[in-house]
């Protein structure tokens, strides 16, 4: 699938990490020499410099949170994950949140989130006024327990 790039604010394109990769690495496109620092509890919005096309409206773009952020900085997505739509043009940017118990800072280039690509598909809703029977039924919410 290709998926056509616009750079701005002095940003490179992304690339797979290894050949296994499912994930490109997104960049704080802060200014040179500026950062933000991010207070327990503090939200923000973070811009990449980069914009995408990619070449099906059959796919959709996901932001997801970087492992090591979360685990020992407590830094996440404040949305938990992104969607950008495939018709979607504008700059991505990322909304973080500072879960840890210290202040994180953030610099230019600094690695922020990932996003990987998922194909789309449409559903066709049919109103009902019954669902067919499951094992599971409307249990939810922990039912099953822990162990």
């Amino acid at each position: 699938m290709n998926v056509k790039l616009k750079l701005t604010r002095g940003m490179i394109a992304p690339e797979y990490a290894t050949p296994g990769a499912a994930a490109v690495d997104l960049r704080a496109a802060l200014d040179e020499g500026k950062t933000i620092t991010l207070a327990p509890g503090e939200r923000t919005l973070v811009p990449t410099g980069l914009a995408i096309s990619p070449e099906t409206e059959g796919v959709v773009a996901i932001v997801a949170g970087r492992s090591g952020l979360g685990v020992k900085k407590g830094v996440t997505l404040s949305n938990s994950i992104g969607v950008i739509d495939s018709d979607y043009r504008g700059e991505i940017c990322v909304g973080l949140i500072n879960h840890g118990e210290e202040p994180f800072t953030i610099a230019r280039g600094d690695r922020i989130a990932q996003l990987f690509f998922l194909p789309v598909l449409h559903a066709d809703f049919l109103v009902t006024e019954t669902l067919d029977e499951t094992e599971r039924g409307a249990g939810g919410f922990g039912h099953t327990g822990v162990k």
